[in-house]
């Protein structure tokens, strides 16, 4: 059978006749008898140019005429006409129906629309019903009044067979398809409740004939693009229709295809025939009609009036003044308006379209009565927050504050809403009324967790100083009641700030739980400062026990600095200094801040550090087990742990490696002291000297003048002794004194022979010069003098500045 190419056919004109010789031409075509049980009929109805035609054509690729725009709103399809769908299986048959409440036929002659309608139920296994989106809820939309004829006739003259409804809205709005479907649902049922029933089908339910489905299209002309594409998807649905779960998968009563043609033509024989098939009575559809149009036309009006086009405007930037009273005066204007005008057609028609155009104006001022309540609700807001914030700066509690500025707060929202509210409309603004309790909360809220934030912060602010600067300065110190200080003053400055914190959470509402939980924050904090401070001081341990070590070994117990004469005990210095760093590494070791915690690392580190390093190992191949050959120490948590053994050996073993410099230099400075204070020769070398001289001795006394001039070299040299400070200079080595003792002589020697001369000169210069012999005697004499006078004042000047070099050296 062919599928590729579509073929069409009048099936019946507009004056209802039957084209008998067009249908057998058409089924010979497709070779629709081939077909058996496996083929579908679709028809579509609906009001005329709504785009039946069009939808057909897009939907199932059909060739049916359609209306041209550019020429106006006319009739195009008359009577009703079929065509093969193409590209779906299992073959399928599209009617496409005369558009009903055409201007052609006029409101008189409106059989052939019912009779139509009813043929298409009747042979079809898919009705589409071609609806516009603005028209649901309308009573003549979706041909309702028509549905309910066609329903009551169709039961009592055929056999139940079942038939998908299909109602296909146009130019669908914003307004959510499932918002849409339950309304149009709910028309059905009332439609199908009200149809007369034969006996037999009284409690027949209306999914036992019909299943209704509801979809929604995009405006063709507007949305082309979308409109194809979701016709593209409505197309897919329509793919083996027939099969269980496919659109008509549970119809009923199909005529086999060889037959078809036989049985359309008998079941338009019986429709035509029916008398039964007419439209309300003509008053009904007139009151019908006109208040239709009366209320279109009070609404148009409504919707363009001025007033409330500045009313909607202003309400949409801002708060308005009276906007209920307003909106009240101009709905009540427009609603006596309609009832002057439709006061003398049909009671229950005119109520019904009253009615229906209360609920459109309701509907049209909703978004401005929702506005009208939004800007109630955040001038709220915002005025509550203001005095809330206001109360709080007042020193007001916070509890206390939040519960007053709620209650006012949703007082004045109460008696604002009755300035905005609808007569007509009994809308519930107890939404916008919660939605402004949570907002409320929400910034209630908000500025408690602030507040708990900042009250929490300033505790550990204060917590940290109180806490920080002490424990520091307790492990510097590093004795043996360290941590009992530090655990002391951890109690004390918790206490006091649980204490002040407990009184400033008074003023906030809060269960029991969440207020000892924040407590024990606070107690938790003050701890982790301690150990964090205790963790930053453990990371610097190597720094702190070189310099405990420099402290004791460089100075005494005066705080003096060490001088090494020779006289000092290095050893038990060292020992000492030593002894005292290891008392810091063994406080430091582990965190000791609960009651109870005690170890014995002081005594496993001076064992395993000091006394193994000293003791002297004769059995070698005895096996000793290293303390400190661990990552633990013994009944003491990891959490608590701040140096392992291992780290501490390691430690240990840098800070001896760190130190033995100092040692070394004090030991090497103890040496040249010693060496330098030992100038004169042996003894041995004396009693030789004594015996190999002893004739220049004899000279020496047998000519004094030898004496004199020894004398006097010896002062000289003295002097030279003390102004070179040889003593001195020689005390950091041989080489070095030498050095500088070269560079050093020959001005010192300069000078001092200046100083003499200069000595001589001025005591020249006073003295009156006597005669003869006396005279030469006397210049002698006083040469003699002077010069021992000068070397004496040089000798002492000389020993003064090395008594104050000696004491600045000390201090040094």
């Amino acid at each position: 059978m062919a599928n590729n190419h579509c073929c069409s056919t009048q099936l019946i004109d507009g004056d209802g006749t039957f084209n008998v010789t067009g249908i057998e031409s058409f089924m010979k075509e497709v070779k629709f008898s081939e077909c058996g049980l496996s083929y579908a009929v679709v028809s579509i109805m609906g009001p005329q140019s709504s785009g039946k035609s069009t939808l057909l054509n897009n939907l199932f690729r059909t060739n049916f005429r359609e209306m041209d725009a550019f020429k106006g709103r006319s009739q195009t399809t008359k009577g009703i006409w079929m065509a093969r769908c193409t590209g779906i299986e299992p073959c399928t048959i599209v009617m496409d129906l005369e558009g009903t409440d055409g201007r052609e036929r006029g409101e008189d002659d409106t059989a052939f629309e019912k009779q139509s309608a009813l043929f298409a139920l009747a042979v079809s296994d898919i009705v589409l019903i071609n609806m516009w989106c603005h028209d649901i809820g309308r009573e003549q939309a979706a041909n309702k009044p028509l549905l309910k004829t066609v329903f009551q006739v169709m039961m009592r003259l055929f056999s139940p067979r079942k038939t998908t409804l299909l109602f296909v809205i146009r130019d669908k709005t914003r307004t959510p398809l499932e918002n849409l479907e339950p309304v149009l649902r709910e028309d059905i049922q009332k439609i199908w409740d009200s149809v007369p029933k034969p006996q037999a089908h009284k409690e027949t339910p209306l999914s036992e004939f019909f299943n209704v489905e509801v979809t929604a299209l995009s405006s063709y002309e507007e949305k082309e693009e979308q409109f194809k594409e979701q016709v593209a998807n409505l197309r897919q649905r329509f793919q083996h229709s027939i099969a269980p779960g496919g659109l008509a998968g549970d119809r009923r009563g199909v005529v086999p295809a060889s037959g078809f043609s036989f049985s359309a033509q008998q079941i338009w024989k019986v429709i035509k025939e029916n008398k039964d098939l007419d439209l309300p009575a003509h008053k009904v559809m007139v009151a019908t009609v006109r208040c239709e149009e009366i209320a279109n036309e009070k609404y148009a009006t409504f919707s363009a009036n001025e007033e409330w086009c500045q009313l909607e405007e202003a309400v949409q930037s801002g708060p308005v003044q009276g906007f209920g009273k307003k909106l009240n005066s101009l709905l009540g204007a427009c609603l006596s308006e309609y009832d002057l005008e439709a006061t003398y057609f049909d009671e229950g028609v005119r109520s019904a379209k009253q009615k229906q155009l209360q609920e459109k104006l309701l509907q049209l001022v909703q978004p401005s009565f929702l506005s009208a309540l939004g800007h109630i609700r955040s001038g709220i807001v915002d005025k509550f927050k203001d005095v809330f914030d206001k109360a709080l700066n007042r020193g007001e509690g916070f509890s206390l504050a939040a519960k007053n500025c709620i209650e006012s707060s949703m007082a004045q929202f109460d008696e604002a809403c009755a300035d905005v509210v609808i007569e007509l409309a009994d809308w519930d603004t107890s939404k916008v009324r919660e939605k402004l309790r949570r907002d409320i909360d929400a910034h209630v809220a908000s500025v408690r967790d602030a507040k708990l934030s900042e009250l929490t912060s300033s505790y550990e602010e204060k917590l940290k100083e109180a806490l920080s600067g002490p424990v520091e300065a307790l492990l510097d110190e590093a004795s043996g009641d360290t941590w009992s200080s530090i655990k002391k003053l951890l109690r004390r400055e918790t206490e006091s700030a649980v204490s002040g914190f407990s009184a400033a959470l008074a003023g906030f509402d809060m269960d029991e739980d969440t207020r000892q939980k924040m407590i024990s924050n606070i107690a938790d904090y003050a701890r982790g400062v301690v150990e964090g401070k205790a963790r930053d001081e453990a990371g610097r341990v190597l720094i702190r026990m070189k310099d405990r070590f420099t402290m004791l070994f460089s100075h005494d117990t005066d705080s003096m600095p060490r001088v090494w004469t020779g006289k000092e005990d290095i050893r038990t210095i060292t020992k000492t200094a030593r002894s005292a760093s290891l008392k810091l590494l063994s406080v430091m070791a582990v965190i000791r801040l609960d009651d109870g915690d005690t170890d014995n690392i002081e005594k496993t580190l001076a064992v395993a550090l000091i006394d193994s390093s000293s003791s002297n190992v004769t059995d070698r191949s005895i096996t000793t087990v290293d303390p400190l050959a661990s990552s633990t120490w013994e009944k003491v948590p990891s959490s608590k742990t701040l140096i392992t053994p291992v780290q501490c050996k390691s430690l240990w073993r840098q800070f001896k490696t760190e130190t033995e410099y100092s040692v070394s230099q004090a030991i090497s400075a103890q040496e040249a002291n010693k060496r330098n204070n030992n100038w004169l020769p042996p003894p041995w070398a004396i009693l030789a000297l004594i015996i190999l001289g002893f004739n220049e001795f004899m000279t020496l006394l047998r000519n004094p003048l030898y004496l004199l001039v020894i004398f006097i070299g010896y002062l000289l040299i003295k002097a030279l002794w003390v102004q070179l400070d040889i003593t001195g200079e020689f005390r950091h080595g041989a080489l070095p004194g030498l050095l500088s003792l070269s560079t050093k002589f020959v001005p010192t020697v300069m000078n001092l022979m200046k100083k003499l001369a200069d000595e001589g000169a001025d005591n020249n210069t006073h003295r009156n010069p006597p005669k003869g012999d006396y005279k030469a005697a006397n210049d002698g004499s006083a040469a003699s003098s002077s010069a021992s006078s000068n070397v004496s004042v040089l000798d002492n000047g000389t020993k003064h500045n090395r008594t104050e070099y000696s004491s600045s050296s000390k201090f040094e």
